[in-house]
């Protein structure tokens, strides 16, 4: 199969950044869409070129560092999957790929497609987490009955790998489908209850000092998000920093 590849080249965070065709043949349809770039860079390493810098670490749709927007989508052509485990079985043969970074004012260009998405780290540092004293005389988690709709849906809120695909297909660049994950995640289980109203006041301003847009609830981020996380979370996010301001009795 061969392909036309249209691809973001940006030497550095403040270089100026353009598009640049490629060419690359002998692409098979069992191919990751990363097994593709690498066979790119083989090329172009062996030509004395450049190759493209872009970022992965597992392949298995676990880490979320396989961030490319793909022919104008999140992630390529296909849902519930991140960009690592879309094929090439999904293109034709002389089809024209554009791929591109996160474009986003808290997702800086690095180089080429691969962005600085520390911004996430941050917000998960100001309080996606619980506090727990496990030097003394813990209760195993097992002990504390929790009902089943709530345990299944703050895993399913837990799913969320970071990989900011909500922030790249929104037309506000938000990140209110991330937080409100991490948010809800913990929002629906006792042992979140503790911190819950410090943990979404924090989480939420360092959000807005990061540099994020603002939610309008156009749905995109939950269309393209590989791990399906629901716009529910949203609204459970919203209430939780509702609640976080009202007075303490």
């Amino acid at each position: 199969m061969k392909l036309n590849l249209k691809i973001w080249k940006q030497a550095g965070p403040n270089a100026k950044g353009k598009m640049v065709d490629y060419q690359i043949d002998g692409v098979e349809g069992d191919m990751s869409f990363l097994e593709m770039l690498d066979l790119l860079n083989e090329n172009l390493i062996n030509k004395d070129e450049e190759p493209i810098a872009f970022d992965h670490d597992c392949r298995e749709g676990i880490c979320g560092m396989c961030s490319l927007f793909i022919n104008g989508e999140a992630h390529g052509p296909d849902r519930l999957i991140t960009t690592c485990q879309l094929h090439m079985r999904k293109f034709k043969d002389g089809d024209t790929i554009t791929i591109e970074p996160w474009r986003a004012k808290a997702f800086p260009v690095v180089k080429d497609l691969a962005v600085d998405r520390s911004a996430f780290e941050r917000i998960q540092q100001a309080g996606g987490y619980i506090s727990i004293n496990t030097s003394g005389r813990t209760v195993d988690a097992n002990n504390i009955p929790i009902p089943k709709k709530d345990a299944d849906n703050a895993f399913d809120a837990a799913t969320c790998i970071g990989c900011g695909a909500c922030v790249a297909t929104c037309k506000n660049a938000s990140a209110m489908l991330f937080v409100s994950a991490k948010v809800a995640q913990f929002a629906q289980l006792p042992q979140g209850r503790v911190e819950a109203a410090e943990r979404v006041q924090n989480m939420v301003a360092v959000m807005d000092a990061e540099g994020f847009g603002t939610c309008t609830n156009t749905g995109a981020c939950e269309v393209e998000c590989p791990k399906g996380i629901s716009l529910s979370n949203i609204a459970i996010l919203n209430r939780e920093f509702i609640m976080s301001n009202k007075p303490r009795v």
